[in-house]
């Protein structure tokens, strides 16, 4: 049995992954491009991709794969239409990082809220040396108790941020589907629940129906005073139309970890976002605490010896 992991460099070297007995025929690379999976996986039974991509051209050419483990929630790199029909099962990583990704999500708020990036600018000039009083009073600031958390998605990371959000005294809005008719237990209406929003937390999947969610409309619900947050996929926002937003000042600040293309390219409209004192960008590393990424490669692995034991095995389940 041979299985070939795409992009082992994803994940760093200490992070173990456990190698089922059963696999006879190790292969790891740090990053294959996707124009050498053909030469490299033809006789592949198992392949392990984080983002590599698996279209439906390369699992065509594919004649022995029978399992795909995608090293992540998200799906969109995988073709899983021609994966069924060729009989190619797959599985994904499911809930192993919503407390990583959830106290990354409550860092960037309270970061924002706090006006941290001014107050660590004037640190840089040291300000406060040449303030007249015992303190330095660089900018605005909020307290988050008492104010409306709007979060788009109610799975494990939706619940997960809800949860420590509350903890803080915040209160929850789920954001219902943005056209749905249908208003289903313990969900706002989209429009209402953006309106509502002292902070808007984004924790839905990247689907053709969340791609651009938040644009030059959705954007015009929020008040001047609110925070964007998005710890899910950087498509589910026109950077360009953020970018207008906070220039503008229609919202208040965002803090994003992801961006439409990864990793950006240096004229990316990300870097003009990340250039406002108004913005906080880390590079997508909100799952990628220690022990969440330890916990991805043990789920791997025992879904991968479930499979070799002919066990039942959960199939792709969905971000939210």
């Amino acid at each position: 049995m041979k299985a070939i992991f795409l992009d082992r460099a994803t994940f760093p070297s200490h992070v173990n992954l456990t190698v089922p007995q059963q696999i006879s025929d190790w292969v790891t690379f740090d990053n294959l491009p996707t124009q050498d999976i053909i030469r490299f996986c033809s006789d592949a039974d198992i392949i392990l991709t984080n983002k590599v991509e698996l279209t439906e051209d390369i699992i065509n050419q594919l004649p022995k794969l029978k399992l795909i483990c995608i090293m992540a929630t998200g799906t969109n790199n995988v073709n899983l239409e021609a994966c069924f029909k060729n009989n190619v099962q797959v599985v994904n990583a499911v809930n192993y990082g919503a407390a990583s990704v959830a106290e990354h999500t409550l860092m960037l708020m309270l970061a924002l809220a706090r006006n941290l990036p001014r107050y660590l600018e004037s640190h840089r000039s040291k300000q406060w040396s040449k303030s007249p009083y015992f303190y330095h009073y660089a900018g605005r600031m909020q307290s988050l108790t008492g104010k409306t958390l709007t979060i788009i998605g109610k799975g494990a990371l939706g619940l997960a941020v809800a949860q420590r959000a509350q903890a803080i005294g915040m209160n929850i809005l789920f954001a219902e589907h943005q056209h749905s008719k249908i208003i289903r237990d313990g969900y706002t209406p989209f429009h209402e629940a953006l309106q509502q929003a002292d902070v808007l937390s984004l924790h839905c999947p990247l689907t053709p129906q969340t791609k651009h969610l938040i644009n030059k409309a959705t954007l015009a619900l929020l008040k001047p005073s609110c925070i964007l947050i998005n710890t899910g996929r950087g498509g589910l926002i026109n950077e360009k139309d953020l970018l207008v937003s906070l220039t503008n000042e229609q919202i208040l600040a965002a803090g994003l970890d992801v961006a439409a293309q990864e990793p950006p390219a240096e004229i990316d409209p990300i870097w003009q976002l990340e250039k406002l004192n108004n913005v906080i960008l880390t590079p997508h590393v909100a799952w990628a605490a220690d022990d969440s990424m330890q916990n991805l490669l043990d789920q791997i692995a025992q879904k991968i010896q479930y499979f070799l034991e002919q066990k039942p095995i959960d199939n792709i389940a969905s971000a939210c």
